[in-house]
């Protein structure tokens, strides 16, 4: 019996993934932001995709017959993606793995089925250790089995040029004029990226890169620079290898990450618009911080984010592990972070109305340097040290002046939530301080010094 809303099987829940309009963490990029979220594929990445349309090609194409065995080097999310696919039409699956992977991602092949070999890192690809090759001795050596090999199976290309990329657009509307994804096999961004150039020559396509990585030097240079590899932290983007499924026609530019940039930025994507994902998805929004100068209000970014933070709990989301690389500092906090250190100090301001000499009286009663100031309410401008101190110096007769006679801009107004690096960036030499909107009625300030305190 069939059901008008009931799936066959799990593999037809894959693809037609959800566009999020990111709202905190980019409000200070000129353009609107998407983020493509691929975890919402039963496999929780992307590469659920890919992974299905390797195994149904093969089965097409004779490669792989009934009771096989599919073998794959995997930095896990192809691996689930292979695992569902597996499960359901009958398959057997083996997993290799590099030993940087997370323990979480080699618990959940294990949990659905997979065999999973750990490989070391640190190898060359060539290595007979590494990965690639025992994926390849494994294929040789077991009758009956399929060795998809992502990086060079252009059905992966295929998967994200026939759905991936038709979503994004018709999404959009067709207005997209940005593509911005992480790059590792190079399927997601040469499949969606041939699709959008197709319709729009004119659309960018951005691909994140790591330090460690051979990509960006090749795109630009034509160059496979051996010094330019080495090890990395940074999960699924990035490799020592040229893969067939990297278009480097397709791609506009490469951007490289640090690997503290993606952990942090992953954090963030989580703390503020509620994305709970992927280390590599980090890097891929971290573009956009390194890029934002080349983008303008008319742009529509859409990026895709890869996969879910599940598979990272014991990595980017732990503190200690995070602690334990130097990438927790003031990055990771907030304004309210540095309010919580004197929030039991009212907020000091003064009336534009109201006479210097109050001003003056105040600042040497609270032990401040300056004030914000108010009319009805709103935060209309600010009095500091300086100016005042600039007004008796040029011999202005101060006895009866108001506040509002020589108040300067008002401090930028910031939410709790800001992340401290965008607080930092707004206090220069003719921004003194901040303010910070605790609840919408309640408010507090960030100074120069309260920052100092914070950095040193």
């Amino acid at each position: 019996m069939a059901f008008r809303k009931a799936y066959n099987s799990i593999l037809e829940t894959i693809g037609d993934t959800p566009l999020i309009r990111m709202n905190k963490i980019c409000k200070h990029i000129p353009a609107q932001v998407f983020a493509k979220v691929e975890y919402f594929n039963p496999g929780h990445s992307t590469k659920d995709r890919m992974a299905l349309q390797m195994i149904e090609d093969a089965e097409k194409e004779g490669k792989l017959k009934p009771g096989g065995t599919v073998i794959e080097c995997t930095s896990g999310n192809t691996g689930m993606g292979l695992a569902l696919a597996c499960i359901v039409k009958g398959y057997k699956l083996i997993c290799t793995l590099s030993d940087k992977q997370s323990k979480e991602k080699m618990d959940i092949l294990r949990a659905m089925g997979a065999e999973v070999h750990v490989c070391p890192t640190n190898v060359a690809p060539d290595h007979p250790d590494s990965y690639y090759s025992v994926a390849s001795r494994l294929n040789k050596e077991i009758p009956n089995s399929f060795y998809p090999y992502q990086y060079d199976n252009l059905s992966n290309r295929k998967a994200h040029y026939m759905a991936t990329g038709p979503e994004i657009w018709e999404q959009t509307d067709g207005k997209i004029t940005h593509f911005v994804t992480g790059v590792g096999t190079g399927g997601t961004i040469s499949g969606v990226g041939q699709y959008l150039k197709e319709k729009n020559p004119d659309i960018k396509i951005w691909g994140a890169d790591s330090y460690g990585s051979v990509f960006k030097k090749y795109h630009e240079t034509g160059i496979f620079d051996e010094n330019e590899i080495y090890s990395y932290i940074t999960e699924g983007i990035g490799e020592d290898i040229l893969p067939k499924n990297v278009d480097f026609d397709v791609i506009d530019h490469f951007e490289k990450v640090t690997d503290k940039d993606g952990a942090v930025y992953a954090r963030e994507l989580a703390r503020k618009e509620g994305l709970f994902l992927g280390y590599s998805c980090g890097s891929a929004y971290a573009v956009l911080e390194q890029m934002k100068h080349e983008l303008t209000e008319d742009d529509v970014v859409v990026v895709l984010f890869h996969d879910h933070g599940s598979r990272y709990v014991g990595k980017v989301y732990n503190d200690d592990w995070m602690r334990d690389r130097g990438f927790l500092n003031d990055r990771n906090k907030t304004a309210l972070d540095l309010v919580n250190r004197h929030n039991g100090t009212p907020l000091v301001t003064i009336g534009a109305e109201e006479l210097l000499a109050n001003a003056i009286e105040k600042l040497k009663k609270f032990d401040i340097s300056q004030i914000p100031v108010i009319r009805d309410g709103s935060f209309i401008g600010s009095i500091d040290e300086r100016s005042i101190f600039n007004t008796m110096c040029n011999g202005k007769p101060t006895a009866g002046m108001k506040v509002k006679d020589i108040m300067g801009a008002p401090f930028p107004v910031v939410e709790s939530d800001e992340d401290l690096k965008q607080v930092i960036r707004l206090v220069d030499k003719n921004t003194p301080a901040v303010i910070v909107n605790i609840d919408g009625e309640h408010y507090h300030i960030i100074t120069r010094q309260d920052l100092i305190a914070a950095m040193s």
